[in-house]
């Protein structure tokens, strides 16, 4: 077993006894599917793979026309994933976990494809951006290697996407995505077989210059006499590892974690894959199934890569995005604790620096999120069936409602959803980020709307009515501090089911203030919370103030 973290992790939190939990993640990645299942040990934490799945669907290869999947891809895929779901029955897994990346995100018709798998076959896939795959990748590595309290630079070549990080023990400091792959640079490059050498000049070119931001990025990161090593992860790279091992030593190591290849031998392996037809490269020993039309891209990938970091080896990982998806969720689950606790709070962090970064009044922010928690809990049950999960979204959507007057006053809601929208929300999946995006976007003015495009683009019924239902709480909170200066301290709902009235209590903070604004724009933006939940909403203001009310009642 490998443990999630090192032996010498502090902090191991001592709790009960808790029983080995079975979770599955699936990668639908642009060049393969992947599973794998996994055993988790609470106690430690710690998990362990026992199974692997994989099958190559090429999601990558999109009409060319349209940059669609295909419908004959989309079938191979649903096939591979049902299957991939009967493997994970077998094992009496608990959840399995899904992400979907480059090819499904690039795709007009991505998000349809993922409704059709959730309709097929009752998987839901969560579409994550690039930063986010990153995000998750350094925590599968995080997962596998010890970092020795260093900093490392991480790459993964993907069929469509390279990530490239550099994080620590603690955090990743930078994450980046780049639109280079195996599969795209292929697809998009190399016509010819072999490749000529014009051909061939054009694909180093190419991978060098989209390569050079990302790069600059995690170089103008580094500290003074850091100097991290490279740890590389994906199939291309243990691929590429294989054939090295079997070359230079002719004996396959049992695992390829922690493996070492020189930037030399590696430029040595290019200019021979160069030369080689696709036949003949399937031909070489231990390739995988259908690796060999991509290996030169991907290996061109990490050549100009390496060179452009000055690192002179790669440290292979073997764990990447599917094992970071299952530490993504251990975290979210609170089955880690110490280790990464600056990672599970990685939501907050990332809500609290766009709203910094829109110059959002936090404490404004913060008293919109607190109402429209109380409200959310205290009508939790009755008026609505939703959970933690779709709480923390409302949460979010409150601190950020506002961040639209960075834009302009004028329809500054309708510009929240676009800064949202559009603002890399670590932590979260694409269609979290849609609906927090919808939930600011109706915190005031139209309520939600079919022919609204931005409400379309929720693509289920269950979506939906989370923005319909969650916006109108928001608005009611949003009303609450209506001139922005903490006049109402706290609500009290009452809720009459026989009569399908709902009683407000409103106290001020001050008992000389009347509260007037508060409880107009209460009046003026019930409407829609009325017509949502079907209930008559009745606002009244306490006669005391709350610090009054309490001191009355000791």
């Amino acid at each position: 077993m490998l443990n999630l973290f090192s032996a010498s992790w502090e902090g191991i939190p001592t709790q009960p006894v808790k029983q080995h939990r079975i979770i599955a993640a699936i990668d639908l990645g642009t060049n393969s599917l992947h599973m794998v299942v996994v055993n988790i040990d609470p106690t430690l934490p710690t998990f362990s793979i026992i199974a692997r799945e994989k099958e190559t669907v090429r999601l990558g290869n999109r009409n060319l026309t349209t940059g669609e999947l295909k419908p004959e891809i989309i079938k191979k895929a649903i096939a591979a994933l049902g299957r991939f779901q009967e493997v994970a029955k077998t094992f009496n897994t608990e959840t399995i976990i899904a992400v979907a990346t480059s090819a499904v995100r690039e795709s007009p018709n991505g998000k349809d494809f993922l409704h059709q798998v959730e309709t097929e076959l009752g998987l839901s896939v969560d579409l994550i951006s690039g930063q986010e795959e990153a995000r998750r990748i350094y925590l599968g590595v995080l997962s596998g290697m010890e970092f020795h309290n260093q900093p490392q630079m991480i790459i993964d070549i993907g069929g469509g996407s390279t990530e490239l990080i550099l994080g620590d023990s603690h955090q990743a400091r930078i994450l980046t995505s780049t639109k280079i792959g195996a599969v795209r640079l292929t697809s998009e490059l190399i016509t010819t077989d072999p490749i000529s050498n014009a051909e061939f000049g054009r694909l180093q070119t190419y991978a060098h210059g989209m390569l050079e931001r990302s790069v600059d990025e995690v170089l103008a990161n580094l500290q003074l006499e850091e100097s991290p090593r490279l740890v590389g992860t994906s199939g291309t790279i243990e691929t590429l590892a294989m054939i090295h091992a079997r070359e230079k030593s002719g004996v396959i190591p049992s695992t390829f974690n922690g493996y070492q290849f020189s930037l030399k031998d590696l430029r040595e392996l290019v200019n021979r894959l160069r030369k080689l037809s696709n036949s003949e490269r399937a031909a070489i020993p231990g390739m995988p199934d259908k690796r060999a039309e991509v290996i030169l891209a991907g290996a061109v990938i990490l050549q100009e890569a390496m060179t452009l970091l000055g690192s002179e080896s790669v440290t292979v990982c073997e764990r990447s995005l599917r094992e970071g998806v299952i530490v993504d969720w251990m975290l979210t689950h609170g089955l880690i604790e110490d280790k990464l606790r600056y990672q599970s709070s990685v939501r907050e962090r990332n809500v609290l620096k766009l709203a910094k970064k829109y110059h959002v009044n936090l404490e404004y922010s913060d008293r919109v999120a607190a109402f429209a928690q109380s409200l959310f809990d205290q009508t939790q049950g009755t008026l609505h069936h939703w959970g933690s999960d779709e709480g923390q979204l409302l949460w979010a959507a409150a601190m950020l409602h506002n961040c639209g007057h960075y834009v302009s006053h004028s329809s500054h809601h309708k510009h929240s959803y676009y800064l949202i929208r559009n603002g890399e929300l670590l932590g979260y999946t694409e269609t979290e980020i849609e609906i927090i995006a919808n939930l600011a976007r109706y915190h005031r003015k139209s309520p939600p709307k079919k022919k609204h495009e931005n409400y379309q683009s929720l693509l289920t019924k269950e979506q939906r009515q989370i923005v319909s239902q969650l916006s109108a709480i928001l608005r009611l909170a949003v009303a609450l501090d209506r001139r922005q200066i903490g006049a109402i301290a706290q609500v009290q709902c009452e809720y009459y089911p026989q009569l399908r009235q709902c009683n407000l209590m409103v106290f001020r903070s001050q008992s000389d203030d009347d509260c007037a604004l508060e409880l107009w724009n209460l009046d003026y933006k019930k409407g829609v919370f009325e017509e949502e939940f079907g209930v008559k909403l009745v606002a009244n203001l306490e006669k005391y103030s709350l610090a009054s009310s309490l001191s009355r009642n000791n």
